[in-house]
């Protein structure tokens, strides 16, 4: 049974990675309507440092964490990750999860099937839908239609010449590829704007990058190029519709902190109201299932 909410939810994190670190604590720490309700990870010791670092409380089991805790976000390898929601789910607690929500189908529908059988409410974390102005943007041509044509480019330079990030040795990013990492951002977009995706073709390319072409739903046609290994000197992340109103260019967005927050809100929102969010578990197995039907047919090109 879904817990209920008080004035100020309960928040666990579930995670202490480098994603966990800049975006989920701090937003969960600094959030004024919930109550930081504690850590848990893999490594005890670092889910003590960052427990302390964000002024809560931390736990080496996950089920102490899950009963002190209404609701859970997890920032974890998404097939570590959905195992995880499914507990926290049949111990009632409302979930905000990472995209990819998993890199099967079965494991993403475990996720969706256990949210609904316990009746809590869901959130993925993708990025765009809860950053101000991508979000509204998103809500605007969504409502517009008329769109023809989109074209993605997501060119990331994790695993470019020089680069230094903490994400790089991240092993699931190693072995999934932008097409993984970056492709449920570009779908977050498309699928509400042009509608499900129908049909898909798709080629590798160079390193990890992949070449999507979409049919959608509406008769629109899409195109994705996905990629952690651009140089950083090509790094981009552009999408473009065109139609009958003449084109739209997603704008820029200011990191992922103020998003957080609010997809924590849309989590709270959805709890309380007993209303899916568009971004539930049931819309991250869609993603799971076209990303990996992209998967194969690359496999094949």
């Amino acid at each position: 049974m879904a817990k209920h909410l008080g004035v100020k939810p309960r928040i666990g994190l579930l995670g202490t990675g480098p994603w966990a670190a800049r975006t989920h604590a701090p937003a969960l720490a600094g959030h004024p309507g919930i109550e930081f309700s504690g850590v848990w990870g893999r490594r005890p010791d670092a889910a003590a440092a960052l427990a302390d670092a964000s002024g809560t409380r931390a736990y080496e089991d996950v089920d102490a964490l899950l009963a002190a805790s209404d609701a859970v976000a997890l920032a974890l390898p998404p097939d570590i990750q959905a195992p995880l929601a499914v507990r926290a789910a049949e111990a009632g607690c409302h979930v905000l999860l990472d995209k990819p929500v998993a890199t099967t189908p079965a494991l993403a529908r475990e996720v969706a099937e256990a949210v609904e059988a316990a009746g809590v409410a869901s959130v993925v974390f993708c990025t765009l839908r809860f950053a101000e102005p991508t979000a509204r943007w998103i809500e605007e041509q969504t409502a517009a239609g008329g769109w023809f044509l989109g074209e993605a480019h997501w060119l990331g330079s994790l695993y470019g010449p020089g680069s230094a990030s903490a994400y790089a040795a991240s092993p699931w990013r190693r072995e999934k590829g932008g097409l993984w990492d970056v492709g449920p951002h570009v779908l977050s977009v498309y699928l509400p704007v042009l509608g499900d995706v129908t049909g898909i073709t798709a080629a590798p390319g160079p390193g990890d990058t992949h070449h999507l072409v979409l049919r959608h739903a509406s008769g629109a046609s899409s195109t994705a190029t996905l990629t952690l290994s651009a140089p950083p000197e090509a790094a981009e992340a552009a999408l473009t519709l065109y139609g009958t109103r003449g084109r739209a260019e997603l704008p820029r967005w200011d990191g992922a902190l103020g998003a957080f927050a609010a997809a924590v809100d849309a989590l709270v929102t959805a709890a309380r109201t007993g209303e899916p969010h568009a971004c539930d578990a049931r819309f991250g197995l869609r993603i799971t299932e076209i990303l990996t039907e992209a998967e194969h047919a690359a496999a094949r090109a």
